[in-house]
């Protein structure tokens, strides 16, 4: 049974948005080098290298001044985190604790994945976004293209209630509780929006009402396009209407070529009836963005149905026309670096290309079909996916 039990909007909010690492980066370590009290860090993609280094760096510095710094990481999205860093984090005195450890005996029930990105300091600001703590982010001429929100103000309270809630899922040490934060006169109305890998699809609710209230505009990236029928459908009917629909997908550069061909079948409907498609063409967009008039949600959900549906996602919405305009102008930036798909040029693509497109896309609608067995879904709800055994006793762990 779905459980429909979202945050509430909540007014004076500010929201600074980021563009690519070296942007977002740098203020995400001076937030945890400035933190008085608690950091919170949930991150599905954590990987040794240049990036991991830094905020170990400053994660470990953090608790040894006394800081209380909780790291909830994916155990499948931090597997190339090596051990020494692990290391470093415990004997630093980092509470660590991993999302559904994997184990065979749980068949497909390891396809539960922690898909979040979040860092809160002291539940006085949250960094939102899609980007993991791995070298892809920041270095390199084609640094994947990712952008993050930093959040103050009232909603980064929900935030606080949002990573707590799965802490004490997967861990064995107990959080202080925070309380409710007042926002500023001239914030910004923004929600904490959530997927909870099928008992609750908050982002997928959220974004297809809008779509199908949508007046002006619809304009979304993802980095892996295979969406639910009822988007593809309000996308199609809002194009239909006279709505300026723009979908930003990625082009030659994926880390997923099987899912970007897959999801290329629904170009030609797409196209007919309106929605325009542009694939980025210099580097991967790993971004996850939606502005439809002028609200506005940013964070790590991909608008396809498995994240959907498998993942733990979380975005923030924003409810702005001064937000929504800078968003539109970064978005506007990035179609220059995109090539339109037209419905011309599309009907005439290389055979080897449909090809593609068909082989991939019986495969996904295989694998779906393959998830959908009897008693993949009941494994999660009836709690049998293991958590981590309780401790006796110890600095930190929960009593009694």
């Amino acid at each position: 049974m779905r459980v429909r039990a979202g945050f509430v909007w909540r007014e004076g909010n500010r929201v600074t948005l980021y563009r690519d690492g070296i942007e977002f980066f740098p203020p995400m370590l001076q937030a945890i080098e400035a933190a008085r009290e608690r950091v919170y860090l949930e991150m599905y993609l954590m990987e040794s290298g240049e990036v991991a280094r830094r905020f170990v760096d400053a994660l470990c510095a953090a608790a040894r001044r006394g800081v209380a710094v909780y790291c909830l990481l994916d155990d499948f999205g931090s597997l190339k985190l090596r051990r020494s860093d692990r290391r470093r984090l415990v004997e630093a005195g980092v509470h660590l604790a991993f999302y559904n450890p994997l184990d065979w005996r749980k068949w497909l029930g390891n396809l539960y994945r922690d898909h979040r990105k979040l860092l809160l300091v002291d539940e006085a600001v949250a960094f939102v976004g899609g980007a993991g703590l791995t070298d892809e982010f920041l270095l390199g001429e084609r640094a994947w293209r990712e952008t993050m929100v930093a959040v103050s103000g009232p909603c980064v309270a929900d935030w606080a209630v949002l990573f707590q809630r799965n802490w004490r899922r997967w861990s064995r040490y107990c959080l202080p509780k925070g309380g409710d934060l007042e926002g500023g006169k001239d914030g910004w109305s923004g929600r904490v929006q959530y997927s909870a890998a099928g008992r609750y699809l908050g982002v997928k609710w959220a974004l297809e009402q809008r779509v199908r209230q949508a007046q002006r505009r619809v304009w979304l990236t993802t980095a892996y396009f295979v969406p639910p029928v009822k988007l593809r459908r309000a996308l199609s009917g809002a194009a239909r209407r006279g709505v300026d629909v723009r979908l930003i997908l990625p082009g030659p550069h994926t880390d997923h070529p099987a899912v970007r061909h897959a999801g290329r079948r629904f170009y030609t409907r797409l196209l007919r009836d309106g929605v325009r498609i542009y694939e980025f063409q210099p580097r991967f967009i790993h971004a996850k963005m939606a502005l439809v008039d002028d609200w506005a949600m940013v964070g790590s959900a991909n608008f396809d149905r498995w994240n959907l549906r498998w993942n733990l996602e979380n975005d923030q919405e924003i409810d702005a026309p001064e937000f929504a305009v800078r968003l539109e102008a970064m978005l506007r930036r990035d179609l220059e670096d995109c090539e339109e798909i037209t419905l011309e040029g599309w009907l005439t693509r290389p055979a080897w290309e449909r090809l593609l497109a068909r082989l991939f896309g019986h495969l996904d609608l295989w694998l779906w079909g393959l998830a959908q067995m009897r008693g993949v879904w009941p494994s999660l709800r009836r709690g049998r996916l293991r958590r981590p055994r309780r401790p006796s006793g110890g600095p930190g762990a929960r009593r009694g």
